[in-house]
């Protein structure tokens, strides 16, 4: 669609489509040819994004609620979306840790349960991004350190967990394990949060880690045999 077709259809003066329609350019969410805009790649992956959050939300919402159950403590379900992690489910109830999250909320990944989770089980171009990036800090008990960073991200390999001690927010700890998909890659992380004054991560690690590894399963995923 040509520039003129654009502005009178969207009722926008010419030089305000353009500046828009550039933006759009720039996100990949259109892109321009000779004939003038069409739809960007951007969107199909949006929208390919879209359906894999409805399996993956499916098939977790029925474990994160018996975690819920087991914990009453808040449970959040998260996907990486660039070099950040996107909540698509929480539950909670009233006694839960008084969290600044929701559905559709992003959160670095350096210094989440949920991110380090995820990152324990990325290939190593996508931790150098987040590190080359800036390991931002948040509260005193950030991790800013690169080296420090990835020995942490080794631990998590080992443990199966990964832990957020008021790394992000303070007052605020959580314990994360991660979801992997068909294959082998990492579909998504799992996640119970609490007060640090009473929410002993450790002692919840196990079933949080259960639940991840009952949620790969469901979406197809064969743990790989030791061993073998």
């Amino acid at each position: 669609m040509g520039l003129a077709e654009l502005a009178r259809k969207s009722e926008l003066p010419k030089a305000t489509t353009f500046r828009l329609a550039n933006q759009l350019v720039e996100l990949g969410a259109l892109e321009r040819n000779v004939a003038g805009y069409c739809l960007g790649m951007r969107l199909f992956e949006l929208g390919s994004m879209v359906s894999e959050q409805r399996r993956l939300r499916e098939a977790a919402l029925p474990l994160m609620e018996d975690l819920y159950e087991a914990t009453h403590e808040t449970v959040h379900l998260a996907v990486r979306d660039r070099l950040r992690v996107l909540y698509i489910e929480k539950i909670r109830g009233n006694r839960s840790a008084p969290t600044r999250t929701q559905i559709g909320t992003r959160r670095p990944l350096h210094c989440t349960a949920l991110g380090k989770a995820i990152l324990a089980q990325s290939d190593e171009t996508l931790i150098q991004a987040v590190i080359d990036a800036g390991l931002t800090r948040f509260t005193p008990y950030t991790i800013t350190s690169s080296r420090r960073f990835l020995e942490e991200l080794e631990a998590v390999q080992h443990q199966g967990v990964a832990y957020d001690r008021e790394e992000f927010q303070l007052g605020v700890t959580c314990v994360a394990a991660a979801v992997h998909s068909h294959g082998h890659g990492v579909e998504a992380a799992l996640s119970v949060t609490g007060l640090s004054g009473r929410f002993h991560a450790e002692r919840q690690a196990a079933a949080v880690r259960t639940a991840a590894l009952a949620i790969s399963r469901a979406l197809g995923y064969t743990p790989p045999v030791l061993g073998t």
